[in-house]
């Protein structure tokens, strides 16, 4: 996960999500550094939108409506579906830091 975190508050600072700056953060936060992973991190993360894969990732309480505890069928089978598309579109990042 410190590899994950590294890279998004790399991104959250506007600075470029490269080998050199990942290794820097990690190091600072005292992690043992694998090059490695940290290779295939930016690689994974090449031409990927961050901020559009943050927004699917994060379904917001508002979209999903209760009606004394329970969503209506309609809606929770959209809700899955929702998830299902947002957990498609960071699935080969899950895979770096099984």
């Amino acid at each position: 996960m410190e590899y994950v975190y590294a890279s998004l508050l790399l991104f959250r600072a506007k600075k470029e999500i490269n080998e050199a700056n990942v290794k820097k953060v990690l190091e600072a936060a005292g992690v043992k550094v694998d090059d490695g992973r940290v290779k295939a991190l930016v690689a994974a993360l090449d031409g990927v939108n961050i901020e559009q894969a943050i927004k699917e990732a994060v379904v917001p309480m508002a979209a999903a409506p209760v009606a004394h505890g329970h969503a209506p069928e309609a809606k929770k089978e959209e809700k899955k579906e929702e998830k299902k598309s947002a957990e498609e579109s960071v699935a080969g990042l899950g895979s770096l830091f099984g």
